[in-house]
């Protein structure tokens, strides 16, 4: 089967994952942690990748990002990946590949799921049962945007500033969006759309991208297309479109 294209635009979100090969761990200290954020923070600039929210797991890494180059997110994690994994099996005494193929993406409508995907990003922590509350992770975001520490590499959203007049209503404002944590269907619609690739957004923002696409942005069933069913008389009924 072909793979989907990495159609990217200008300034608009993209949640990124890659998971390290067969779930292996991508990360064996706090020294690699850090390296890895490091690299992000030195490589962002070159390819105008804005990070909004981060978290690094034991395998895996979740990334919202919007840059102003259409192919900055994948450049960004093609450098991004070979220096990480250069270091890693170094350090490790390792070799091969560290990444589990193509990191997996979707493109986010800001104006409905900005904070919906910033959210799920930051509570993975917490769903996975390592910590009770986000800002007790160090390997996050949610820190430097609940204004608990400062952070380089963090660029905040249009959205995110217009939470308030000052940086302090912003951060209160901000954390007070984490007293109600995604739902079960938020979080099956984050996953299924990074799974299949396709957008996460409002009918008005799935309609205008896929005018722009000239394709489906939308979540496309799994399996075979259901085969129309013929009446016993042998006629097809029509129906309006």
């Amino acid at each position: 089967m072909p793979r989907n294209s990495r159609r990217r635009f200008p300034g608009i979100p993209l949640h990124i994952v890659q998971r390290g090969n067969d779930r292996i761990p991508c990360f064996r200290s706090d020294q690699d942690l850090a390296l890895y954020l490091g690299l992000l923070k030195e490589l962002t600039p070159r390819f105008e990748c804005h990070i909004h929210a981060y978290v690094l797991m034991t395998n895996h890494v979740h990334l919202l990002l919007t840059s102003q180059q259409p192919d900055g997110p994948s450049c960004l994690m093609r450098d991004l990946g070979q220096r990480y994994v250069q270091h890693f099996n170094k350090s490790h005494q390792r070799t091969g590949t560290l990444w589990e193929g193509r990191f997996r993406s979707h493109i986010v409508d800001s104006e409905t799921y900005l904070f919906t995907c910033q959210r799920y990003i930051e509570l993975n922590p917490v769903r996975a049962g390592i910590v009770f509350s986000p800002s007790e992770y160090p390997w996050s975001s949610y820190r430097a945007n609940a204004g608990l520490e400062g952070s380089p590499l963090i660029v905040p959203h249009e959205l995110y500033l217009r939470l308030g007049a000052t940086g302090d209503e912003r951060q209160r404002r901000y954390r007070e969006l984490f007293r109600a944590p995604p739902g079960a269907s938020e979080l099956e619609e984050i996953r299924r759309c990074l799974n299949s690739g396709s957008a996460l957004g409002c009918e008005t923002f799935l309609t205008q991208l896929e005018t722009l696409l000239g394709r489906s942005a939308k979540t496309r069933p799994r399996g075979r297309p259901k085969r129309e069913s013929v009446p016993p008389d042998g006629k097809r009924a029509l129906t309006p479109v």
